[in-house]
């Protein structure tokens, strides 16, 4: 089992009072590379019409793709989220249920900001590196 280090040095902003870690290390270990995640089912069902349920089933999906390869969300070392049109109030709305699926493990985490993703009814995408 590899061992997952996060450190938020006090010479860098407190990201840990925040919900994340400036940095994140790990020992050797299988890695996990898991695609961007979105707001999509096995049905077909479109996606809701809101950023946060977007995020929500988002990391719900990126749980399930974890899960298939021994993993959960404690196993994540990095990860981006792509907002469509990020603004500070999207980003919150977003934030909270990705940091509820994270279940208190502050991984490395990036928002990014993107002018469009796979389709045009999605408004998150959510990527992450793991190891176990």
């Amino acid at each position: 089992m590899a061992e997952i280090e996060r450190i938020n040095p006090d010479t860098l902003p407190d990201a840990g009072a925040m919900g994340y870690s400036q940095v994140t290390t790990c020992t050797p270990g299988k890695m996990i590379f898991i695609s961007g995640q979105v707001a999509w089912t096995p049905g077909g069902d479109p996606p809701p019409d809101n950023i946060a349920e977007q995020a929500r089933l988002a990391s719900a999906n990126l749980g399930k793709a974890l899960e298939s390869a021994g993993a959960g969300p404690e196993n994540i070392v990095s990860a981006r989220a792509f907002v469509v049109d990020y603004t500070e109030e999207k980003g919150n709305a977003a934030f909270g249920p990705i940091l509820e699926f994270l279940g208190g493990n502050q991984v490395a985490f990036t928002l990014i900001g993107c002018s469009a993703l796979a389709a045009p009814d999605l408004m998150i995408e959510i990527e992450a590196i793991a190891v176990v």
